[in-house]
């Protein structure tokens, strides 16, 4: 087991809200193995992160390293990071790790950034296909889509959300209730999957600023700097 792979473990985990790759976005601040143990250190935009999209990354890191090493996952530099840390290393869940704060598990909220990856995804597919001239109207599959990597994206949160996502399934889905857009509905469904992309990206642009201003020495870290 080496941290190239460790690292490739981490490169599955997501930030849930932003839906890209803790690795991409510069969370993972420490990355090292000693023998059957991997020492994994995380970072986030600010002190005061929300709580429960922290937990969902850092238990998501302690779930994907742990299929290839002995996991030590923690999130440094957070209000709520002692509570976190202990309740993931104690696979606690999320309520037990705030008693007395916390009244469900985080399920509901991950499908919710879920569907709304679902309609990024969405957006990014049909803005390519209408860029080459296609129009895209209830009929088309996804089996008639060009490959790309934004399709495999697609799919594979339609997979994650249970949404149907072979060659035979329709391109344009209510990541809500899973049913088909009919005609006099496309118009609008486009304009919140592309309203839904902008946002995100929007997000991931503050977030990777945020980062930089609180971690400076993020840039010599990527060569970038």
């Amino acid at each position: 087991m080496t941290a190239e792979e460790v690292w490739s473990a981490l490169a599955t985990v997501r930030d849930p809200e932003l839906d890209e790759p803790l690795t991409d976005l510069g969370f993972v601040a420490r990355c090292e193995v000693r023998g059957t143990r991997a020492y994994v250190e995380l970072r986030l935009p600010t002190y005061f992160c929300a709580p429960n999209f922290a937990f969902l990354m850092v238990a998501d890191a302690y779930d994907a390293v742990s299929a290839v090493a002995e996991p030590e996952v923690v999130l440094l530099d957070h209000f709520a990071a002692e509570a976190i840390n202990r309740g993931v290393a104690a696979r606690a869940g999320f309520v037990a790790s705030f008693e007395g704060e916390a009244v469900a598990e985080l399920d509901a909220l991950r499908a919710d950034f879920l569907r709304k990856a679902v309609f990024a995804g969405t957006d990014r597919v049909c803005r390519a296909l209408r860029s080459a001239g296609v129009e895209v109207t209830p009929a088309l599959t996804l089996g008639d889509v060009p490959p790309s990597a934004d399709l495999d994206r697609l799919r594979a949160r339609r997979r994650e959300l249970g949404l149907p996502a072979g060659d035979d399934a329709p391109l344009l889905v209510d990541p809500g209730s899973g049913g088909g857009i009919g005609p006099g509905q496309v118009r609008r469904h486009l304009a919140v999957a592309r309203l839904t992309r902008t946002s995100m990206e929007a997000n991931s642009g503050v977030c990777r600023g945020m980062l930089r201003v609180r971690y400076p020495g993020i840039a010599e870290e990527e060569g970038t700097g």
